[in-house]
């Protein structure tokens, strides 16, 4: 494992000399438009482990991306090399459609201590609520990014993360999501407390979100990228690209249904992965990622 060609992979070309907060921001977001929140590999056949030199050989060396578990773990360790203060803290994804968080962890993210602050760095959550700059750990107030408006919300020890949602103009209305969604302001994303974790306390929800009939990660393939100016996801045969604050505090979404033939070439065109296996699509779930 090298950190050289780590650089190379999320095409970072910055100095990396001090640990400052400049320099992580940077990271990061080579990071997120590099490295794809995905989980094709449950629907190739192949198993995801947790394990740092399979996840640093499949993202690096691969080209693949990964999910919470992959992206952060290996997003810890380049920044651990660099010498930054981190943390891995366990958190627990809402669920809208029940309007509930699930019993027990099931998304890992990072708490980085620089300068006497808190930031909370999450290269792993994709989709439409991924941060785009690590945001500092303080209650109640908006930290604004390209994506929208995120803040954090304390509550007895645990954090709340949401997201103020922008109107959305969206130019194939009849392929989109259901109104209900479409209608939110803001939107919970998860809650975590500031217990340290150690990466084995994830080896249970690592298998459980792989095999479970009912996990959203079974049920829904899903491969998504930040761009430059907003996000591209594919999900099952769903192709959505979203140019963030288009025009009026409004986002641009665009939604195709692409071919069984159209979807290798989508995978490498626009997020640059090829597969090794067979992939089949899948997106048999009701839960919105929008």
């Amino acid at each position: 494992m090298d950190i050289k060609e780590y650089f190379a992979r999320i095409s970072y070309q910055g100095s990396h000399n001090k640990p400052d907060l400049a320099t992580l921001s940077d990271i990061f977001q080579h990071h997120i438009q590099a490295v794809p929140f995905e989980n094709l590999s449950i629907h190739c056949g192949e198993r995801i482990e947790l394990n740092l030199e399979a996840t640093y050989n499949k993202i690096v060396r691969k080209k693949r991306g990964g999910w919470c578990m992959e992206n952060n773990y290996l997003l810890s360790w380049a920044l651990k090399t660099l010498g930054y203060d981190v943390t891995l803290l366990g958190g627990k994804v809402y669920v809208p459609e029940l309007d509930a968080y699930p019993d027990e962890i099931d998304h890992l993210l990072l708490q980085v201590k620089l300068d006497g602050k808190s930031y909370i760095v999450d290269g792993g959550f994709g989709m439409a609520y991924q941060m785009w700059q690590p945001m500092e750990l303080i209650s109640g107030t908006d930290q604004p990014q390209t994506p929208g408006v995120f803040r954090f919300q304390e509550e007895s020890g645990s954090w709340y993360l949401e997201k103020v949602k922008r109107k959305q103009w969206v130019l194939n209305p009849s392929t989109s999501t259901s109104q209900n969604m479409e209608n939110e302001v803001c939107r919970r994303i998860y809650v975590f407390t500031l217990q340290p974790r150690d990466i084995e306390e994830f080896r249970g929800c690592n298998a459980h979100l792989q095999t479970a009939p009912d996990s959203l990660f079974v049920t829904k393939s899903i491969c998504s990228l930040q761009t430059a100016n907003g996000i591209r996801a594919l999900v099952g045969y769903k192709l959505t690209e979203i140019k963030y604050n288009y025009r009026d505090s409004m986002d641009l979404v665009e939604i195709r249904i692409l071919a069984d033939e159209e979807i290798e070439e989508t995978l490498k065109e626009k997020f640059n992965i090829t597969l090794d296996k067979k992939f089949v699509p899948v997106n048999t779930s009701k839960l919105s990622l929008f």
